[in-house]
């Protein structure tokens, strides 16, 4: 797929017309026409209808509409704004599934840079993305998962594991009222856990993905629920929050996962060095 030809449906979007689009980008219509129809091909499906009214985008195109727009965007950065900024700068994509690493993703390349002098290509999380798959498929380079990958082809580099304790705001447990619990959802071992200390997360559940959303969420609203030690510290400390000693810590596994074949290593020893500092 062209850009020439993303522009050009764009550019028909825009002006409303294969006509008024040719003028435009001064082209032939037919030119115009060849374009689209070339992208219609790739993507099997049609773009635009023509009636009475004009030209419009059909229902895909329409859905199409703002991927082309990133398209183009990513291709004006990667073409043009990427060689002037690439110098000091690792052609790396590190991402993690779980959102109790979200913090944990910006911490890490703040102390890559600074340890190395060297910025990371981008950070990714995604609370649904299969971390194993999307490394597989050259989405991500690197990634953090909670769950060991099977597929071949994936190295896998076990880390410490992640530590989550129970925690409730004060006056839940001077009230003897059935709190709320914020389910994080953070797989299957989570959620056999969850379920064995039934009596502690009885009452109301409310899901959040995102841990710091959790935390703020309970900190206002009153509840309990599961979060890194590393996270509820400082809340702790100050007496926002109580462990609640009677539940047992949640041990959830972490995997460092990168392609097989990539060379890496030296880049994955480095970010290993990081997260030894940042971990403890």
């Amino acid at each position: 797929m062209q850009m020439r030809e993303l522009e050009t449906f764009l550019c028909v979007a825009e002006a409303g017309g294969f006509h008024a689009a040719a003028r435009r980008m001064n082209v032939t219509q037919t030119a115009v026409s060849a374009r689209i129809r070339q992208l219609e091909a790739a993507t099997g499906k049609a773009l635009f209808s023509r009636g009475a009214g004009g030209t419009s985008l059909t229902d895909f195109g329409a859905q199409f509409k703002p991927y082309a727009e990133q398209m183009l965007s990513l291709w004006s950065f990667a073409s043009q704004d990427l060689p002037a900024q690439s110098q000091g700068r690792v052609a790396l994509r590190l991402g993690a599934q779980l959102s109790i690493w979200d913090p944990l993703l910006v911490d890490l390349a703040v102390r890559f840079e600074q340890r190395f002098g060297k910025l990371l290509l981008t950070l990714n999380y995604d609370h649904t993305l299969n971390m194993a798959e999307a490394v597989a498929s050259h989405v991500l380079d690197v990634a953090f998962t909670h769950e060991r990958p099977s597929r071949s082809g994936i190295s896998c580099q076990d880390l410490p594991p992640e530590h989550l304790i129970l925690v409730e705001t004060p006056h839940l447990a001077k009230s003897g009222s059935d709190p709320v619990f914020i389910n994080l959802e953070l797989g299957e071992g989570y959620q056999e856990h969850v379920r064995g200390l039934a009596r502690l997360s009885a009452g109301q559940t409310v899901f959040l993905g995102n841990c710091m959303m959790a935390l703020r969420y309970i900190l206002q609203r009153g509840g309990r629920g599961f979060f890194p030690h590393s996270v509820v510290a400082p809340h702790l400390a100050n007496g926002a929050l109580r462990k609640v000693d009677e539940a047992a810590p949640l041990i959830l596994p972490v995997h460092l996962v990168s392609r097989a074949e990539d060379d890496h290593q030296k880049l994955l020893g480095e970010l290993h060095q990081c997260l030894s500092e940042l971990r403890g």
